[in-house]
């Protein structure tokens, strides 16, 4: 959670942690959904979101209550190491953002309906922290997986960006990349579901006060 002192620059891919060539841990079904937590086989008809904003345990159990959403998982997502662990992440040595991946029904909840809770529900102008919580993991971003979902993107993030201009809260620090340039990894399983599995768990929900405009 916490990251005071940790390092607030990423890692070259020189300078990253090795990881390891597979993953060494085992994951189930999801413990509300009752879908696989490794989604990777993503059924007809649905799409794959992926956002970075903050601490991953509260965040996932804000999307899994989402209508038309499928699955989630926590994972690690814009960084060099190739399978890390929580601790190597929260190193700060692997360059990755602690991610929530969403397996959605775009006919039921949209990409957009998506981006805009993203935006609602932290505070994408921090950098590298959220709150408290402080480090390179915490830091704002989204992965697209299709050019629809870029556009959108950008799109909103401009949106969201002129209301918190608007009101003088500062700008938009979101990084947004392709999802094919930044592997997904899976966490391990006990931060899987972790506040569905530990009600009173800790909950990261910095954000900006702001609805989404419109």
């Amino acid at each position: 959670m916490f990251g005071l002192g940790k390092p607030s620059t990423l890692p070259s891919a020189d300078e990253a942690l090795p990881g390891r060539a597979e993953q060494p841990w085992t994951l189930g079904e999801h413990v509300v959904l009752k879908t696989p937590v490794v989604a990777d086989e993503v059924p007809d008809g649905h799409e794959v979101a992926i956002f970075g904003l903050g601490c991953f345990w509260g965040a996932e159990e804000i999307f899994w209550q989402e209508p038309g959403v499928w699955s989630t998982s926590v994972g690690y997502a814009g960084g060099h190491t190739s399978h890390p662990t929580y601790d190597e992440v929260c190193s700060g040595r692997t360059g990755h953002t602690e991610a929530v991946r969403i397996v959605f029904d775009p006919a039921v909840t949209s990409f957009a309906d998506l981006v805009k809770k993203f935006f609602e529900i932290h505070d994408p102008t921090q950098g590298m922290r959220q709150g408290n919580d402080v480090g390179t993991q915490y830091r704002s971003a989204i992965y697209f997986t299709s050019p629809e979902q870029e556009q959108t993107a950008r799109d909103l993030t401009k949106v969201y960006g002129d209301e918190l201009a608007r009101r003088r809260l500062g700008d938009i620090t979101t990084e947004i990349r392709p999802a094919s340039e930044t592997p997904y990894f899976y966490a391990e399983d006990a931060h899987q579901q972790y506040l569905a599995k530990n009600p009173f768990g800790y909950r990261c929900h910095a954000n900006t006060g702001v609805k989404f405009p419109g």
